[in-house]
Parts: C-alpha cells; sequence; structure tokens
C-alpha cells in the first residue's frame, strides 16, 4: 500500500471512529494549546556550556531555530551547537505538541544517537523538561523574554545537590519561516 493511501485510510479510520473526540478530528485544541508556546518561535543565537559525556567541559556558539508545522499542531526545534572553526560540534531536533485526550504537552527528541518522548510543562516565563538518566534526570529549565533564551541542564538525584550539565544564553535574531517554508509545489 503506497503511503498516500495507508494516511487516507487513517484519516478516515480517526474520523469515522466515534471514540475519536471532535476536537482530535480538526486540530483545533492542539493549535490552541501549541500558539502558548509562540513566544519560542524565531532564530536564537548564543553561547552554550557544558560538560561532554567523556567529562570534559565545552563552549560553543548554539543557534536554535523555531517554528510551527501541521498548521500550527506543532513545534518543530532544531538547535545546533558550533565550535571555533564553524564545525557542527551538537545537533538536535524536538517536536513539542499537545496530547489533547491527556491534557498535556510532550516533547520527541532526538540528538546524539538517541531519542525519546518527554513530558514538557509550561512555566511562567519558559518550560522545564526531563529526561530520565540512571537513578536521577537530567532536568531542562528555560527562562525566554521577547530577546532573549536562557536554558539549564541540571542532572538531579535525590539526596543530592544538583549538579550543572548544560547551560546557553541566546539573543533573538528574528522570525523564521523555517521549518513550513518551501513546502513542495505539486505543480511543479
Amino acid at each position: 500500500m503506497s503511503f498516500l493511501r495507508l494516511a487516507v485510510a487513517i484519516v478516515a479510520a480517526l474520523t469515522l471512529t466515534s471514540a475519536v473526540p471532535a476536537f482530535a478530528q480538526d486540530g483545533s485544541a492542539n493549535r490552541e494549546a501549541v500558539s502558548k508556546l509562540d513566544f519560542m518561535r524565531g532564530v536564537w543565537v548564543g553561547e552554550a556550556t557544558g560538560m561532554a559525556p567523556n567529562g570534559q567541559p565545552y563552549r560553543i556558539t548554539q543557534t536554535e531555530r523555531i517554528g510551527p508545522l501541521l498548521g500550527g499542531e506543532i513545534l518543530a526545534i532544531e538547535g545546533r551547537g558550533y565550535q571555533a572553526d564553524g564545525t557542527t560540534a551538537f545537533n538536535a531536533f524536538a517536536v513539542v505538541s499537545w496530547d489533547a485526550t491527556a491534557g498535556k504537552y510532550e516533547m520527541r527528541s532526538y540528538a546524539l544517537g538517541r531519542s525519546g518522548t518527554f513530558p514538557f510543562t509550561l512555566t511562567e516565563d519558559g518550560y522545564v523538561w526531563e529526561i530520565p538518566a540512571g537513578p536521577g534526570v537530567v532536568r531542562y529549565q528555560a527562562e525566554v523574554t521577547a530577546e532573549t533564551f536562557h536554558e539549564v541542564g541540571d542532572f538531579v538525584m535525590e539526596g543530592q545537590p544538583s549538579r550543572r550539565m548544560f547551560e546557553m544564553t541566546l539573543t533573538r535574531r528574528g522570525d523564521t519561516d523555517w521549518p513550513a517554508a518551501g513546502a513542495i509545489d505539486p505543480a511543479h
């Protein structure tokens, strides 16, 4: 079965299934929830420091480009870290979406050959998300204003002081039409 036929079959099945709530059929609840993340959209550039998996400290130029996709139902995020010579030291991709059935956000993240889906929580001035890490978690917390994007990643384990593993401070460079720009024109 072709991808297009499979996609049409899935959409038809979801539309005809009475167990699927009405808001899941048109995506309006997802778009409304994801629009609360608009403060993150744009192009951001600055410095990031941290501890590499081998225990060595690093300092890179970090870039983030963040924009909506699927008519605003998801938020796509690409982060790249560049070494002083311009080579890419780090590249990550994530999608933040709203699960209307569960009533919460989630982040699907891809980096360093690993991937996972993690809870993503809005805060008064940013967000928090966590990755399980052995007996603890790496907790990422961000504060975002109209001009600055500050995120830290701390290893947190019960009964021990948290350890900073990552920190970035970025400045907003402007808007972006990524990733929605450049869609394929079926007429050409």
